[in-house]
């Protein structure tokens, strides 16, 4: 990161009220609560833009982060720009990077399975007259409001092993390893692999020995059954229900009627998971690297998005530059 950008977050400092924090009389949220607004007090701030950022290629399970990412961050908080990050993990397995980087806004965990608010992030309560509200409803989970979008588990688990039966194609879920088996099979550190199959909503497994037919079968008979599939690797992840596109438009509701106008939805991602947001987002923003910038089929087709090059020293200063600023 330039000395610009980290000068101005070192003399700004961090904000102690999140841009959208509500203060309010408090309630209990419990399964079930439905989410509504409680009067905002002046620490809300004005926005033109919500960024919704894929970062599990920024933050990689092994390794170290984009240089300057927490920086980046910083300097988005101090502009009063929430950014939402996305991401294929647990809310266990997410709970480490976002403290590392300092991220105090929702994320929208396994897959698009769920939204994680967290605490008193928009100082929700529960609406007094469920019957005449269609919010979504909202679910305590550890320090964060969820609103799930996916079926919790085991729906998708129960849903995985009937499929495997009927279908006779082995699977091996994560749950049912040993934690030896389970380091060596996900390539992490005991306590990292036993906070990977660690869910809320998805089942994380891997097929044993199955041909590529078989394979295709499973996953055709899946989708007839609702189930969706993931594949990261050698391991794939199944839920009931997800949605990329439905977690966006609650976020973007929940903005609005703290805003009282509508902010940009921006998508921020590398091109190995620009696919599964861009579609989705009004504005789109795909930080490329040298091997997305040689022809290949594989690449996704986003041609109305602006590239940035992600390795480069200036990259945050040109990212910052690029977010919309006009309502």
């Amino acid at each position: 990161m330039s000395g610009r950008l980290c000068r101005a977050h070192l003399k700004a400092g961090r904000r102690n009220c999140p841009p959208f924090s509500f203060a309010t009389e408090r309630g209990d949220l419990r399964n079930s609560d439905r989410i509504g607004f409680t009067t905002p007090e002046p620490c809300l701030r004005q926005t033109s833009s919500v960024l919704y950022i894929a970062v599990d290629t920024l933050i990689p399970l092994r390794g170290s982060s984009v240089p300057g990412l927490d920086e980046f961050t910083a300097a988005l908080d101090h502009q009063a720009i929430p950014a939402v990050w996305l991401t294929s993990r647990s809310r266990l397995q997410f709970d480490d990077p976002r403290r590392k980087h300092g991220h105090r806004h929702p994320f929208i965990a396994e897959d698009g399975c769920a939204i994680y608010l967290p605490e008193d992030y928009f100082h929700l309560r529960p609406a007094s007259d469920v019957s005449r509200t269609k919010k979504a409803a909202t679910v305590r989970l550890g320090r964060f409001t969820c609103i799930p979008v996916a079926q919790a588990l085991p729906a998708a688990a129960e849903a995985l092993q009937t499929l495997s039966q009927d279908t006779g194609v082995p699977v091996v879920t994560l749950r049912s390893l040993s934690p030896r088996e389970l380091a060596q099979n996900t390539g992490l550190p005991q306590k990292e692999a036993e906070l990977a199959r660690q869910r809320d909503f998805d089942d994380i497994f891997f097929f044993a020995g199955a041909s590529a037919d078989q394979v295709e079968r499973f996953l055709s008979e899946g989708g007839n059954r609702n189930l969706q599939f993931r594949q990261h690797g050698v391991l794939w992840s199944t839920a009931i229900g997800p949605s990329v596109q439905r977690c966006l438009r609650e976020l973007a509701k929940l903005y609005d009627r703290a805003l009282r106008y509508h902010a940009h939805i921006v998508g921020i991602g590398t091109p190995d998971l620009a696919a599964g947001l861009f579609p989705f987002c009004e504005r789109t923003i795909l930080l490329t690297d040298r091997k997305s910038e040689e022809p290949s089929q594989n690449q996704p087709d986003t041609p109305r998005a602006r590239r940035l090059p992600l390795h480069v020293p200036d990259v945050w200063e040109r990212l910052l530059a690029a977010i919309p600023t006009k309502k």
